[in-house]
């Protein structure tokens, strides 16, 4: 384990917002942002982003701050549409492609050039429906952040899914125990009996990827068709799956804040917002094929339900590891061969600490 203090101080959490999440990192889907003038604002502060999509179809990410006094643009967490984007403060005014429209009174001055006042543009890659943005722009190429996923993710087709179902929980735990926890089932045969019946805790194993990204796969047990609490799917597979991903779960980091579910008719996201050093706001998102999303008798509960019980298990594990590490006297304890993926985890943090 990482010593206890990466888990505890509000030191450390704030280097971590502006080391670790300032790179690359999940603000959201693009199908939130799925028309012109749709705009949504992601975080606060340091982190604070503006996603926008342009007149010409295209999502932007922007800095959440105007350029005339740095009053936020939209709130945290808001959302409008409109066709331009407007400063409530002074209203000031920008296009959707984050060029200065109109700053009230200064048009009388010859040598206020509004060119020199748009908006500051962030890094943003559309990845298979899943928005990424770079604040700091000194990442590496996002290929490299996704090295080796292509083959992995490409088949479930992420992007033509339809989101049908959410659920957004705030967990008193600090957001590297939320991620250490999906990757080890180790745990599993403890607190997840539902699961356990359905998925082995101890089969599949972990991949080798050459990016920031980490995981592996769980097998479904025969006469299973999906993971839900009775083994039965209420949608249909995705299409194109090969036999081996029909009777398998993937799961996947997206270092440092997305979780990947990926199975056999349905993918499930839980997206991460670190708010402190013991609390994190976690958005779980589950996605549908098209033909079965758009049924109006279609009833995503199959899914919903079974993960919904199961990420309650682990948020109440969760918590009570926050708990016990805010002890004086916790100290970093060895990890079992299953917790392999954990491993890979903490290792890809404790190197950002070393820089």
């Amino acid at each position: 384990m990482l010593p206890r203090e990466a888990y505890t101080d509000p030191a450390v959490f704030e280097w971590e917002q502006q080391a670790i999440f300032s790179g690359w990192r999940c603000v959201g889907h693009a199908g939130d942002i799925a028309t012109p003038g749709t705009q949504r604002a992601v975080g606060s502060g340091a982190s604070g982003v503006l996603l926008v999509r342009g007149d010409d179809g295209t999502v932007r990410a922007f800095a959440n701050t105007c350029r005339h006094r740095g009053h936020e643009l939209l709130a945290c967490g808001a959302e409008a549409k409109r066709r331009t984007i407007v400063c409530p403060y002074h209203a000031w005014s920008y296009r959707l492609d984050g060029s200065l429209r109109n700053a009230p009174a200064f048009n009388e001055f010859d040598d206020f050039n509004p060119d020199d006042f748009g908006l500051a543009e962030l890094r943003l890659v559309n990845w298979h429906g899943w928005l990424f943005v770079d604040p700091s722009g000194q990442d590496s190429d996002f290929a490299q952040h996704v090295a080796g996923l292509e083959d992995v993710v490409a088949p479930y087709r992420p992007e033509e899914l339809r989101i049908v179902a959410r659920h957004s929980y705030e967990l008193a735990t600090n957001w590297k125990v939320i991620a250490e926890n999906y990757q080890e089932c180790y745990h599993c045969s403890s607190i997840h009996p539902e699961l356990s019946r359905i998925s082995p805790p101890t089969s599949g194993e972990n991949l080798e990827l050459g990016g920031a990204w980490m995981g592996g796969w769980m097998s479904i047990v025969d006469g299973a068709e999906t993971m839900s609490l009775d083994g039965r799917s209420s949608g249909v597979a995705i299409k194109g799956l090969s036999d081996q991903e029909l009777r398998t779960v993937m799961y996947l980091v997206g270092y440092p804040n997305l979780l990947v579910s990926l199975h056999p008719d349905y993918v499930m996201t839980h997206l991460m917002t670190p708010l402190a050093a013991d609390r994190t706001h976690v958005e779980c998102a589950w996605a549908f094929p098209k033909e079965v999303a758009e049924r109006p008798d279609f009833d995503p509960s199959y899914a919903v339900d079974f993960w919904d019980l199961t990420n309650r298990q682990d948020w109440a594990a969760c918590e009570s590891v926050q708990r016990g590490l805010s002890s004086p006297h916790a100290r970093p304890g060895p990890l079992a061969p299953d917790e392999d993926g954990v491993y890979q985890f903490v290792t890809r943090v404790a190197r950002a600490y070393l820089g």
